[in-house]
């Protein structure tokens, strides 16, 4: 079997280049995989892009598989579907989820790749990580039956999380974003939309993801007293201001975040890591998570097209990255 991949690697901030990288020979508990096809996280791998991790966060931010450091040179990624070409005689031919950079092929510790159901195809199941993200958020929120929630930023991860919540019975969702296009999503996954002058206010509930102070903003006036807003945006190096006067308080509102790298402590002390992927992978079986794939690229052409995300020149959700045999 072939002992040399090819990898992306973030040479400087803003510049990003493909690498030859060895394979190590992998011992009984490892696996080969052979990468299908990978995803960009354009919100976190932008702003790594961009060289816009903060230094205190260096540690924190840092992806299960990553090498280098921030902000560069550095491999950095977490969305990746292969398919097993050698390893344990179970996982043999399989494809798998892996949370690892865009890469060709790579080894890894056969207990860090997830199995991909027969029903969810490999070119959806990139979005794993991010349904996971998802998942996450809603377990932090708990919705209780009947409630009013928006779901500020229709992003892949605001997208993702109204696609989840839309499952709930009895609540109202509403999708606002910004963008008028993001109606499209919205109606692709289920749920409704609004442009955030238009939303519905009185909400129980606002799970906040456009990483934009007027969005979190604008998700506090859509409160109902008592109300919660659950922010999952990552600002990176960006300080914002926060309206903590006007009514803020005499509403008696709650601002709290949420944060994949750790599991949710609703439901820590009975699932795992490994569960809650498993459970993101389980829905993407829906095919109207296809909606939140809007661009492609070969391998290749990553180094090109990263720049294009980052400037927000390429417009879009998620954009899977393809390889080929």
């Amino acid at each position: 079997m072939e002992r040399v991949a090819r990898a992306f690697w973030l040479r400087s901030p803003g510049h990003g280049e493909i690498r030859e990288v060895a394979l190590p020979a992998p011992d009984d508990s490892e696996v080969v995989v052979r990468t299908l096809c990978s995803g960009v996280s354009r919100g976190t791998e932008t702003l790594v892009f961009r060289g816009g991790v903060p230094e205190n966060q260096h540690t924190a931010m840092r992806a299960p598989f990553q090498e280098g450091a921030f902000p560069a040179p550095v491999k950095y990624g977490y969305l990746n579907v292969g398919e097993v070409e050698q390893g344990p005689r179970e996982l043999l031919g399989r494809t798998v989820f892996c949370l690892y950079p865009h890469q060709t092929r790579y080894v890894v510790p056969a207990n860090a790749v997830t199995v991909v159901p027969e029903n969810v195809p490999a070119a959806r199941a990139v979005l794993a990580g991010t349904v996971e993200t998802a998942v996450n958020a809603v377990w932090d929120a708990a919705p209780l039956l009947g409630d009013r929630i928006a779901v500020v930023g229709a992003g892949m991860v605001g997208a993702s999380v109204a696609a989840v919540l839309a499952r709930f019975p009895a609540v109202r969702v509403q999708l606002v974003d910004a963008d008028p296009a993001r109606a499209g999503v919205a109606a692709a996954l289920g749920v409704e939309f609004a442009l955030p002058e238009e939303a519905a206010d009185g909400c129980d509930l606002v799970v906040h993801a456009s990483a934009t102070e007027a969005g979190l903003a604008r998700s506090l006036e859509l409160l109902a007293p008592e109300g919660t807003v659950v922010e999952l945006s990552w600002y990176g190096d960006r300080r914002i201001s926060l309206p903590l006067g006007e009514a803020f308080h005499s509403r008696r509102l709650t601002v709290r975040s949420s944060q994949v790298g750790t599991v949710s402590p609703n439901r820590g002390p009975r699932r795992g890591y490994a569960e809650r992927l498993a459970l993101a992978l389980e829905l993407l079986a829906d095919s109207s998570f296809d909606a939140l794939v809007s661009g492609e690229c070969a391998f290749e052409e990553l180094p090109g097209v990263l720049p294009r995300l980052a400037s927000g020149e390429l417009p879009g959700l998620c954009h899977r990255v393809l390889y080929g045999p």
